[in-house]
């Protein structure tokens, strides 16, 4: 690169033997070449993306862009509203806790106002209000939601429910273009769900090319009824 020296970088080889070879005796001086303009963004990029990894341990991240699974048809939100218990998910960062739940109602704007309940391991609630809203008149069952001002609303989509029983839903993710962090949350209106449920549900997400590999089942034991 015009302009940089090209720094000297000295080396130290070491052996497990007493008495190395000769040739590694004598020092030698390595010239280091400045990386050529062309390789100057790859290699800005690439702490970017070791942070990524790092944040997404235990998540699902994944290589190229977000699937386009299909939704829920003619999802009604109104049969959507009220407490859903969390069953499994794919572990997020914001979630760390037990017994965790969401509840939605219905704000005088139209909107959908959703709050979500965890219990801590020290006993303690923690609780997160947001706010839903349809992303796409056409397709009613694809909600963006948001839970601080500045914050950009994440996709909810809603894969599949029947509105008594249980609700598949995905969230995703593009990062820089080239990969994606995969969301998914299996809710039931009570804290069980039957196996051959689950399994229908999971189903759902494989044949959509949604690695499923990583959900774990939530805590609903013993859950204190001031969650309620």
């Amino acid at each position: 690169m015009e302009g940089l020296a090209s720094p000297d970088i000295f080396l130290w080889e070491l052996s497990v033997l007493r008495t190395p070879p000769a040739a590694l005796l004598s020092p030698r001086q390595v010239h280091l070449q400045p990386p050529s303009p062309k390789m100057v963004p790859t290699l800005l990029l690439l702490p970017a993306l070791a942070g990524l990894l790092g944040v997404a341990e235990g998540q699902a991240f994944h290589l190229g862009k977000c699937p386009n699974p299909p939704v829920q048809e003619n999802f009604d939100v109104n049969k959507y509203l009220g407490r859903w218990y969390e069953i499994e998910k794919i572990p997020v960062s914001f979630e760390k806790g037990s017994c965790i739940q969401a509840n939605y109602s219905l704000k005088e704007n139209g909107n959908i106002k959703v709050i979500n309940k965890e219990l801590r391991a020290d006993g303690t609630v923690n609780q997160i209000e947001g706010e839903a809203t349809p992303d796409n008149i056409t397709e009613p069952a694809k909600l963006g939601v948001k839970f601080f001002w500045l914050m950009p609303s994440a996709p909810y989509w809603v894969l599949a429910t029947d509105y008594e029983n249980y609700a598949l839903v995905y969230s995703c993710t593009t990062i820089i273009w080239l990969f994606h962090l995969d969301h998914v949350w299996i809710l039931g209106r009570n804290p069980y769900l039957p196996p051959e449920t689950v399994t229908y549900l999971k189903d759902i997400l494989t044949s959509n090319d949604i690695d499923i590999e990583k959900m774990t089942i939530t805590d609903q034991v013993n859950c204190p009824e001031y969650l309620q």
